[in-house]
């Protein structure tokens, strides 16, 4: 009976030892009868992906608070010209920030008859006109060129057109006056025309032939193969897939066409029928003198700026996706 009692306690006492040996080996010197250890189960880890959304959500809100003051710095403005168009001289001065208590249309026509806002317009039209498709026409062939071409002094053209960004036009002012004289160009028409392409050539060149190396070359090659030349080629395929492109820097020449008042002031002074429309509201705000017409002076500053907002309501799709495109490749 004893033998038996001590050979079936041997069992029990090696179970005991071993269970209670078991987590002093396997958790280094715990003492809670085999719980897991505790000491990672505490701490918290942020992971990398919680911390970047975190500072994504802030970043976003600190860019959408950007976006919604400069909306109003740009906005408030126009609807303020907008409303002092609408209003007599006294509301304006009375209480400018009110909405007008009556609409006055007789400002716009005031300002579009008497001070031959409808004879500036026709003329900006016009000058604007041929300088924009001279500009867009010659800009794109020569980014074409310089971006689908290897040749030799091909990158020193392309810097050289880089670089008349960066040059003042009002350095050239003198010289160009005479030049133009010299030429019978002053106070014509051809004359202003010729110039803007000049000044707007080298940021188009710049923009498009950027645009022009994104496109994928084996479109032209394609066509080339199959036998048309190079001409062809440029205005039949590659120029139609360059249409977000070139509608996104026609915004932006016809932005900085319409409103250049520094050159026409300079080459274009001896007739007064053949003004533009920025010298027209300058030559009507020196001509009021003290007398102050300034609810005619708002109406013919919202004549000269609703092309260029329906130019840009109108083709703003094309504008956003002709500045990523250029950017993606």
């Amino acid at each position: 009976m004893s033998a038996q009692a001590e050979s079936s306690g041997r069992p029990n006492a090696t179970k005991t030892s071993v269970g209670a040996a078991g987590p002093d080996t396997g958790s280094g010197g715990g003492s809670d009868g085999g719980a897991p250890p505790q000491r990672g189960g505490t701490a918290r880890v942020d992971s990398p992906r919680g911390r970047l959304g975190s500072e994504g959500k802030t970043l976003n809100v600190f860019s959408h608070a950007t976006l919604i003051i400069w909306g109003l710095m740009v906005t408030l403005p126009l609807l303020w010209a907008v409303m002092s168009s609408l209003k007599d001289d006294k509301s304006i001065f009375t209480s400018p920030w009110s909405f007008p208590t009556s609409l006055h249309f007789d400002n716009w026509s005031r300002a579009w008859d008497q001070a031959h806002m409808s004879q500036y317009f026709l003329n900006s039209i016009i000058v604007v006109a041929g300088s924009l498709t001279g500009t867009m026409l010659l800009g794109s062939m020569a980014a074409y060129v310089l971006a689908r071409f290897e040749f030799p002094g091909n990158r020193f053209i392309y810097f050289l057109f880089v670089g008349g960004m960066s040059f003042p036009i009002i350095l050239a002012l003198v010289p160009l006056f005479f030049v133009m004289k010299n030429m019978g160009l002053l106070d014509t028409y051809p004359g202003l025309i010729l110039v803007y392409i000049a000044y707007s050539l080298p940021f188009t060149i710049f923009f498009m032939s950027g645009f022009f190396r994104t496109l994928p070359s084996s479109v032209a090659e394609a066509a080339i193969i199959d036998g048309a030349s190079h001409t062809r080629t440029f205005f039949q395929v590659m120029l139609p897939m360059a249409k977000p492109g070139l509608i996104s820097v026609g915004i932006f020449n016809f932005l900085g066409q319409w409103n250049q008042y520094l050159l026409p002031a300079v080459l274009n002074v001896g007739d007064e029928d053949k003004k533009l429309l920025p010298q027209g509201l300058v030559a009507l705000a020196v001509s009021q003198g003290y007398k102050g017409d300034w609810s005619g002076l708002f109406a013919g500053l919202v004549i000269a700026m609703l092309p260029v907002l329906a130019a840009y309501i109108v083709f703003q799709r094309q504008v956003q996706s002709g500045l990523t495109a250029g950017a993606i490749k």
